[in-house]
């Protein structure tokens, strides 16, 4: 169960680099949380500005001792002795005596050890109301932590458990201060795990951030520092730290500890800035005994510092010095590279003359193949269609000789049987010629889409959009598209075209130039751009 516990706690905060990022960010921007502070005790001030009764007077002055009371212990005591006046006026005894312990509170952190004895031995215990007794005990305690800071005194930790433990025993058991003291207590008396398995399970419970996590984490911390787990205790010493800075908690001990911690392992970088940071808060703060504390830690840290900063100007005056050799040789580099440049330069001119040169042969050569390669595609194409007609020729020649001598068997036969009717009956038919010359157009259309199978598309592709060849069910081609097919063929004659088609010359003529005017391209153009299709394999107009 503590085993688990101790994993649901460190995952939750991340591992020590993130936590680490978190701190820096944190310290970066601490100016701006104790704007926000500032800000929220603005807020009370303007309150006190209106008319209110004591009684507000006194609640109001008692929140701005909790906002001031680890952010500037010398303002938070002004409106402690304020709050002590008005108690003293209304002759509110249990007003009075909170006001009292709350300022030996403040006199104990600010290093008035007289001034907070003084008002503790004034004070009779046994006569406290039991609400205000814990903060009597706390506040005695705290004084001899503080006293026994500067004044080492054995006694002294005899008399600070004493103290605790009268604190645990008017304490609420459930209560987070319980809690907290009675790990402190544990962790003194050498019960460490109970210790920590206690707070840890505190820390799962309690809300991020919020001043009790703060206490908590650091005295996780000092657990791990016990147990010798040094990557333990700097992650929950950061993260008392990260949350000491977000509430502008300036009395604090984690900053210090890290400060301690980094030094000892070398980084005197981070060491430095931490203990420079926790002065800062302490004297700020105007918290006394942890001045005491971090004086002699910022005293070693800054010497080692120092000495390291001082290391640091020797190694960068002998950079500067080999910088300095270093920019002299290369100035005399660039001098030479720049007369070698101009040497370059100069044949550089030269190759770009005679580069022009080839450029322009190149582009010659290359204008020429282009030629040569169009006038090898056209010679190509010709062969192909000549091949293609040849053979199509004979097949048809040979076909058109044996229809030729069938019929002339089958008028022979009508001649000799003497069925003279018949015979001229067929000698006056247009059947056979028109049979034929059916069966020449699809011959026709279907030779010549095996030799440009995307005619009618391409064709189309010349003509506007709503003018297009739209083909009937069944057919290759029209009459437009054959006259068109011809003159791809490279029969452009009108003559021949209506001789072969069995149309007038005018009708040929009206065809070709209803289709010219349909064109999407210019008009003189459009029958030649026809006599091209096909002459490049799948290219489109």
């Amino acid at each position: 169960m503590f085993f688990l516990i101790l994993i649901a706690t460190v995952s939750t905060y991340g591992s020590t680099d993130s936590i680490f990022k978190e701190l820096n960010y944190a310290m970066k921007h601490k100016s701006q949380y104790d704007k926000n502070k500032e800000k929220r005790i603005s807020r009370l001030k303007k309150m006190l500005s209106g008319e209110m009764s004591l009684l507000q007077e006194y609640d109001c002055n008692k929140n701005l001792f909790s906002e001031y009371r680890k952010f500037k212990v010398d303002s938070a005591i002004y409106y402690v002795k304020k709050n002590k006046r008005i108690a003293e006026i209304l002759k509110d005894k249990k007003l009075i005596n909170l006001a009292q312990l709350q300022l030996a509170n403040l006199f104990s952190s600010s290093g008035k050890y007289l001034e907070c004895e003084r008002i503790l031995k004034g004070i009779d215990s046994k006569k406290l109301q039991k609400d205000i007794l814990p903060l009597y005990y706390e506040t005695y305690g705290q004084f001899l932590e503080h006293y026994s800071t500067s004044t080492y005194n054995g006694q002294f930790i005899k008399q600070i458990s004493s103290y605790r433990d009268s604190l645990l025993s008017v304490l609420e058991p459930y209560s987070v201060k319980y809690k907290i003291n009675l790990a402190q207590k544990n962790i003194e008396a050498g019960a460490v795990s109970i210790a920590q398995k206690e707070l840890l399970q505190l820390a799962s419970e309690s809300r991020k951030r919020d001043q009790d996590f703060a206490m908590i984490a650091y005295l996780i911390g000092q657990t791990y520092k016990i147990n010798g787990d040094a990557k333990l205790e700097r992650e929950y010493y950061m993260l008392s730290a990260i949350t000491d800075i977000e509430n502008s908690i300036k009395d604090n001990a984690s900053v210090q500890n890290l400060a301690l911690i980094y030094y000892e392992t070398g980084d005197i970088d981070n060491a430095y800035r931490f203990t420079k940071s926790a002065i800062e808060d302490a004297i700020f703060c105007n918290v006394k005994f942890r001045t005491l504390q971090i004086s002699e830690l910022y005293s070693i840290i800054n010497t080692t510092y120092l000495d390291k900063e001082s290391k640091r100007k020797e190694q960068l005056q002998l950079y500067l010095i080999l910088i300095s050799i270093l920019s002299l040789l290369l100035i005399i580099a660039i001098v030479y590279v720049y007369h070698q440049m101009k040497k370059v330069s100069k044949i550089k001119e030269e190759l770009h003359l005679n580069s022009q040169k080839l450029a322009e042969l190149n582009s010659n050569i290359i204008q020429n193949n282009d030629l040569l390669n169009d006038r090898n595609n056209q010679l190509s194409e010709s062969n192909r269609v000549k091949e293609e007609y040849i053979a199509h020729f004979f097949d048809m020649c040979s076909t058109y000789i044996n229809k030729l001598e069938n019929y002339r068997k089958s008028l022979n036969k009508k001649a000799s049987e003497k069925q003279l009717e018949e015979l001229f009956k067929m000698l006056k038919s247009t059947t056979v010629v028109d049979t034929e010359l059916e069966e020449l157009y699809k011959n026709f259309d279907s030779i010549f889409l095996n030799l440009y199978p995307t005619f009618v598309r391409d064709f189309n592709s010349l003509l506007i959009k709503d003018e297009q060849v739209i083909l009937k069910q069944g057919e290759l081609l029209n009459t437009e598209l054959r006259i068109f097919a011809l003159i791809r063929l490279g029969i452009t004659d009108s003559v021949k075209i209506a001789a072969f088609l069995r149309y007038s010359l005018s009708t040929i003529y009206n065809y070709r130039t209803k289709t010219r005017n349909k064109a999407v391209v210019s008009r003189d153009e459009f029958e030649e751009m026809v006599s091209k299709i096909g002459i490049i394999p799948g290219k489109t107009f």
